[in-house]
């Protein structure tokens, strides 16, 4: 539909304001495309990573991929108001049995939040920005933005882990939000 992409070029373009990238928007291909792993670990990477800090925390949000930013790439930041940092090709090796539902929100998805259910507990191995290996284990609020970041990662946004009622909720929300209403 003609007004949704117009919406989205308008949001872009607002969302520049905010940051020193785009951020993309629900409707972008590029969301719903598995990204590639990072294979170069150089001064555009550490660049790269430092503008989508700065673009999230403007904002304002607790994380953001590269795909969000329209890089085809896995590699995702965080700030967790604890701690903040950057992940290269994440990949999620345990998570545990204990659930947690937490409403989620999304920088590609403006103004639209709904409860998730996710893992309480993960370890993550990937590698930093320098290609050094990392292990990470979080919980709480830090596991839910590291699994929300992976999906978008792997072209997933968290209205897919939605129950299907409450899915079609959470589209006819961002129908309404891409058209302005």
């Amino acid at each position: 539909c003609g007004s949704i992409s117009t919406r989205a070029r308008f949001l872009r373009r607002l969302d520049r304001t905010m940051g020193s990238l785009d951020i993309r928007i629900f409707g972008d291909p590029v969301l719903r495309t598995p990204a590639r792993p990072v294979d170069v670990f150089d001064d555009a990477l550490r660049k790269l990573a430092a503008d989508m800090l700065d673009t999230m925390r403007a904002a304002p949000g607790v994380g953001l991929a590269a795909p969000q930013v329209g890089v085809d790439r896995r590699l995702f930041v965080f700030d967790s108001g604890e701690r903040s940092g950057a992940l290269c090709n994440p990949t999620i090796t345990w998570m545990s049995e204990e659930t947690q539902e937490g409403e989620e929100g999304c920088l590609s998805i403006p103004n639209v939040y709904f409860p998730v259910v996710r893992a309480m507990h993960i370890r993550v191995e990937a590698q930093d920005l320098d290609g050094a290996p990392v292990v990470e284990e979080v919980s709480e609020f830090e596991a839910r933005i590291f699994q929300h970041e992976i999906d978008h990662l792997d072209g997933i946004l968290f209205v897919d882990r939605l129950e299907p009622e409450v899915r079609k909720e959470a589209m006819q929300a961002i129908r309404d939000m891409l058209l302005g209403l």
